[in-house]
């Protein structure tokens, strides 16, 4: 496996990293909606949500463009992870 490749295996990581945060923040984001007790923080967290994953793949983006899609692979595959794991709680 080349350099290259072992970069590639990383942003891939990372992605996951962010999506298992982001969609779990997210679904934290959406309880504290619908609950209606503290709206303040649900919007500032959705602020910072939106932000960080906006931030990761701009430093991603400027890396390459492989860069870039293996992180956006990994967020993907952190999604479907948060997914199955809170579709129980959620029915």
């Amino acid at each position: 496996m080349t350099l290259a490749n072992c970069a590639l295996v990383l942003w891939f990581a990372a992605g996951c990293g962010l999506g298992l945060l982001y969609f779990g923040v997210l679904w934290w984001n959406v309880r504290l909606l619908t609950s209606g007790t503290k709206p303040v923080m649900a919007v500032l967290l959705g602020l910072a949500r939106f932000a960080g994953l906006g931030f990761a793949l701009f430093l991603a983006s400027h890396s390459g463009v492989l860069p870039l899609l293996s992180m956006g692979c990994g967020v993907l595959a952190g999604r479907g992870v948060v997914v199955r794991r809170l579709r129980p709680e959620a029915a």
